[in-house]
């Protein structure tokens, strides 16, 4: 067997392993490969089995101290579910904690509630080195996990006063500032939670070192007075119910005279950014998360 062969008969090995396809499905296109018998049984026992599964991490340092030649694999943080005190009740939230954290981000669902896609979010900063609170903002209801659909969550969160979600938002800030001591504070927030960080910001917070609303309305009146956070705008270019705030927001921002930068991705619309939703755009969702990460990394390493 060719080592493209065998690449390709451990492809089939593995989308049975991962149930992608049935075994005799397997059987098949492995003996289209070449691959019968005795070796394919073997094959598909080993992937069965887990034993094929890669090296975990590797990194060393020669005896002059230099760095070598290293491996790292990178997956996003497992997520623990928490609770922590509230303005009016324990806030529900999934902690994913970084190995050496630099700061600490707050994250906001969209108008579905903290779901499997945010909670991964908030793994996924964890990984890059930011240790991660993605807060429900339906805490007092009983958790997202409550309703019964994404519909139910949305109506309920429509019920609510914005200035509790802000009231939660800033509990949820101080949870993170015990978790992460002496590191910057940063925020991140889609669709709705977009919106949820716009209000964030202009409430008179002055811990948030930098924030990026994706794609939500920015509040009608909002004013930066009292924060002190650099602020990265996220915009779908085909988005005209959202980017209607845009000229808001910048207005707001340059009376502040605050460093900013307002992003459009010219072929993204609304919720570009969830890779489970209709409107998933991954060009723009690849770009803009690379885009937030240096937007935090930079003002991390900036002196206060």
């Amino acid at each position: 067997m060719t080592e493209m062969q065998r690449y390709l008969a451990e492809e089939v090995a593995e989308d049975l392993a991962d149930g992608i396809i049935s075994r005799r499905e397997a059987m098949r296109r492995l003996g289209l490969l070449g691959v019968t018998g005795a070796a394919a049984t073997g094959l598909l026992a080993t992937f069965a089995t887990g034993e094929a599964a890669a090296a975990g991490p590797d990194s060393s340092t020669d005896q002059g101290g230099r760095r070598t030649p290293s491996e790292t694999v990178w997956a996003p943080v497992a997520r623990e579910s928490i609770t922590f005190e509230g303005p009016r009740v324990p806030l529900m939230a999934a902690w994913a904690a970084a190995a050496k954290p630099r700061g600490g981000v707050l994250v906001i669902h969209e108008n579905r509630g903290l779901n499997e896609h945010i909670r991964t979010i908030a793994g996924r900063f964890a990984a890059s080195g930011y240790s991660a609170l993605a807060l429900d903002l339906l805490s007092e209801e009983g958790g997202t996990g409550s309703f019964p659909g994404e519909a139910e969550v949305a109506a309920a969160l429509a019920q609510i006063p914005p200035e509790r979600h802000v009231a939660d938002m800033k509990a949820s800030l101080t949870e993170i500032k015990r978790r992460v001591r002496d590191k910057k504070l940063f925020a991140i927030g889609f669709c709705f939670g977009g919106a949820m960080v716009w209000r964030l910001l202009t409430s008179n917070e002055p811990r948030l070192a930098a924030a990026a609303p994706f794609y939500g309305p920015f509040p009608e009146g909002g004013s930066f007075e009292g924060s002190r956070a650099e602020v990265l705008g996220v915009y779908g270019g085909l988005d005209s119910r959202v980017n209607a705030t845009r000229a808001a927001a910048k207005a707001a921002l340059d009376a502040d005279r605050r460093k900013y930068e307002l992003l459009t991705f010219a072929e993204a619309d609304h919720a570009f950014f969830n890779d489970t939703g209709a409107r998933f755009n991954p060009h723009a969702a690849i770009e803009a998360w690379r885009r937030a990460l240096n937007w935090f990394d930079a003002a991390d390493h900036r002196r206060d």
